[in-house]
């Protein structure tokens, strides 16, 4: 069996508090794009894992979908081998959830493939131990996201037929990195009533990570204005970093962007 797991971007993301478990309570708006890596997983006489397209860092045994494997046999331990493949084409480190989506798609697929009728909401629970981002993707629909990013609420925001520009520059902004410059505090406006207005986005809908990123890496603030000189009625950092991306209503004129930048444009 084989599925596409797509990136999310965020529109808006507050980071509210520091939690006693070291984590940060948060208040963002999650969407679903059409940016997908390829995943397909077998019966096999022998497990198998391997990838194909983007190099992925890191050892395999802390790849997520092994992970999404390892965490359903704890429950279901007559679950045969498998033969698993992942074909890679979203940028990692980019704040586009790629990882996430691909262990959370991984728990969906196994529960089709072995006809276990998990819920939804068995499988956000099993993608909670994956992390925070990983249950959004379960469902895959537009999503306030609060907690850790781990409770989703359904809300009404619609860009379906807008267009979508993602800049991605050869810079890596790793987690800690992005939270070690923030200093947490309550928003002044919820996130809900400003998503309502899209006309108030560009004035008041805040990524809080851009204002201790940007002055770090100003190359990632001069894709934003450039995206804004395109047209769009939206621009800013999806999660830590380090995509750009813009939401313009009609298609944008194609612009040339240095070598080495990942740059994909689409019908959201």
């Amino acid at each position: 069996m084989i599925c596409f797991p797509n990136a999310k971007i965020n529109l808006g993301l507050h980071i509210i508090s520091k939690r006693k478990d070291g984590y940060h309570d948060v208040e963002t708006c999650m969407v679903p794009i059409p940016i997908n890596d390829a995943l397909e997983i077998i019966l096999s006489k022998k497990a198998v894992f391997e990838t194909s397209g983007l190099d992925i860092p890191g050892e395999e045994k802390d790849n997520l979908i092994l992970k999404a494997v390892k965490i359903l046999r704890k429950d279901f331990n007559d679950l045969p081998d498998l033969h698993i493949h992942l074909h890679k084409n979203i940028p990692m480190g980019a704040g586009l959830g790629g990882g996430s989506a691909d262990g959370a798609f991984a728990l969906t697929l196994m529960n089709t493939l072995f006809e276990l009728h998990l819920e939804d909401w068995i499988l956000e629970d099993y993608a909670s131990q994956l992390g925070s981002d990983c249950p959004f993707f379960i469902q895959n629909t537009p999503k306030i996201a609060t907690g850790r990013g781990e409770i989703l609420e359904p809300v009404d925001v619609n860009i379906q037929g807008d267009h979508i520009v993602l800049i991605k520059p050869p810079i890596h902004v790793g987690t800690k990195e992005a939270y070690a410059g923030i200093k947490p505090q309550k928003p002044k406006f919820q996130l809900r009533e400003i998503l309502s207005d899209k006309s108030s986005w560009k004035e008041m809908l805040v990524n809080d990570f851009e204002a201790s990123i940007f002055p770090q890496y100003p190359e990632l603030a001069e894709i934003k204005a450039k995206l804004y000189e395109m047209g769009a009625y939206y621009a800013a950092m999806s999660g830590s970093g380090s995509t750009v991306f813009g939401l313009f209503t009609a298609k944008p004129e194609p612009r040339s962007w240095p070598s080495g930048y990942f740059v994909f444009e689409s019908v959201v």
